[in-house]
């Protein structure tokens, strides 16, 4: 038998009345694609990470649905592109935008997210770490899907003054239980913070409880350590050769490893299924002290170049996964959608475009799904992936004014006429790269060649077939108003932690990248 259902028989007997169970768990972090042993990092100072690749699979090529953080994690949880699930704005031509305290949309309800699928097939469903999709009390996780929250809603920036602004409170399910920098220590001058001991332990904890009660669950494991400005606890801080960013990701390698060998230990391994990415590439205008590494890829987070997008990207599933596997099918994190309700027996709705594919007969059977990579920023369609091929039909790093700054998101990797400062458009010729002779996108290929000119006329009957196919969501990064920051978050009358927010102002968001 060779269909994914198959294949699947033996794992959902939980589907059937049986005994054994499947459950899903998907770390989501901010790391490049060069910041792990398993993808060639140098220091080779991620262990359980490279471990779990040997006795899993590691995708090559695999992406993130948006070169920054919040529209990534909608399109994670829905499997639709940033432009159709609202997590863009129009304000202005292209850019990145996300959830800080002051923006007023977030996730919508006529979304339908993961763990509200899973919930309906009996899955329990937590979320640990940054949620990012909105933080007014509509948005809240709780009310779309998931049934426990330990984490923020933003990152850990601050500290703040908590007059101009507050600081970003950390939830227990529907109520805060204190602020980071106040109660959540972070010591910015020598980067110490304990949070991912707390996030390893609340996941380490969920797992036990479920597996104990014979639960289904989905474990969505979204920690921020590898964020500017980076942290790691005590027992990791001045141990990696990398400074302070390669302290952080020992410590998150030394979690991930720590939560696989809890899911061995219960027994539950083999009815696990598992899955390590990131949200974009690396930030290199943190680097070289705060920020990781992309590999051979041009430029980093903010971009569309491969540096900003192409992501890490592990699944560990022992006894149903053939350990040491690599696969070249394009994948992206709208897939996870996809596949984890694949893994359950469930259909994607039908009433809506849904980007992610079914990754299972990739990583089950070894087969490659033909499909293109859609490279969005904001609400423009930069470029598109169909094979090894990548064509740009919009390039831009960032403007004139911003690099002036000293903000480059593509420092020492400047390449004439490919990383512009200003929003060029290439529709009428696009540049075109093949990644396999050009993983760094230095050398486009001549417009008169016959192979630019063949390839061309495939690429743009995709990118006309996918045109077709978009109808914009509502844009919900559009509007700011700092009187709905986290002012006053539900619980913080217990805390004494209330703050009076400013009279409502709502303003255009600016968007400078």
């Amino acid at each position: 038998c060779y269909t994914t259902e198959c294949m699947l028989c033996d794992v959902l007997p939980a589907m059937r009345g049986g005994s054994t169970f499947t459950s899903c768990g998907v770390f989501f972090l901010q790391m490049g694609w060069g910041d792990l042993g398993a993808f060639g990092e140098p220091s080779k100072e991620t262990p359980n990470l490279d471990q779990m690749a040997s006795e899993g699979m590691l995708f090559l090529d695999f992406y993130a649905a948006s070169p920054l953080c919040s529209p990534s994690r909608a399109a994670l949880l829905t499997g639709r592109l940033p432009v159709r699930n609202g997590f863009y704005t129009t304000n202005a031509h292209a850019r990145n935008a996300y959830t800080p305290q002051d923006i007023v949309g977030g996730i919508q309800d006529s979304e339908i997210l993961l763990p509200e699928l899973l919930k309906k097939a009996g899955y329990t469903n937590k979320i640990i770490g940054k949620w990012h999709l909105g933080h007014r009390p509509q948005f809240h996780p709780l009310k779309h899907g998931f049934d426990e929250w330990f984490g923020s809603p933003n990152c850990h920036f601050g500290p703040y003054d908590n007059r101009a602004l507050p600081n970003i409170p950390v939830y227990r399910d529907w109520e805060m239980v204190g602020r980071y920098y106040e109660d959540f220590k972070i010591d910015l001058k020598t980067g110490e913070a304990n949070l991912t001991q707390i996030y390893l332990q609340e996941a380490l904890d969920f797992i036990s409880k479920q597996q104990a009660s014979q639960q289904p669950f989905f474990l969505y494991w979204a920690i921020d350590a590898t964020h500017a400005p980076v942290y790691a606890s005590k027992h990791f801080l001045g141990t990696s050769q990398r400074g302070r960013y390669g302290d952080a990701v020992r410590e998150i390698d030394d979690s991930v490893g720590k939560i696989l060998k809890h899911l061995q230990k219960l027994g539950i391994s083999e009815n696990t299924f598992v899955f390590f990415t990131s949200d974009n590439g690396a930030a290199l205008i943190s680097a070289p002290k705060q920020g990781g590494s992309n590999g051979p890829f041009l430029c980093g987070k903010q971009t569309t170049f491969e540096g900003g997008m192409r992501e890490p990207a592990i699944a560990w599933w022992p006894g149903h996964i053939p350990a040491g596997g690599v696969s070249r099918q394009l994948g992206s994190v709208m897939d996870l959608f996809t596949t984890s309700l694949s893994l359950v027996g469930l259909q994607p709705p039908s009433d809506r475009q849904i980007d992610g594919i079914d990754l299972l007969p990739a990583i089950l059977q070894g087969k490659l799904i033909d499909r293109p990579i859609f490279y969005y920023r904001g609400n423009e369609m930069m470029a598109v992936r169909v094979g090894l091929y990548k064509a740009h039909y919009w390039t831009w790093s960032n403007s004139w004014e911003e690099y002036s700054k000293g903000i480059d998101f593509c420092p020492g990797q400047n390449v004439s006429g490919v990383t512009t400062h200003l929003q060029e458009e290439h529709s009428t010729l696009p540049l075109l790269f093949h990644l396999g002779r050009d993983p760094g996108e230095k050398y486009p290929l001549s417009f008169v060649s016959d192979e630019y000119q063949g390839v061309m006329r495939q690429i743009s009957a995709v990118v006309q077939q996918h045109k077709e196919t978009i109808v914009p969501g509502v844009p919900q990064l559009n509007v700011c108003d700092k009187a709905v920051m986290n002012w006053s978050p539900p619980g913080c009358e217990k805390l004494g932690k209330c703050l009076k927010p400013p009279k409502s102002d709502p303003k255009k968001c600016f968007w400078p990248h």
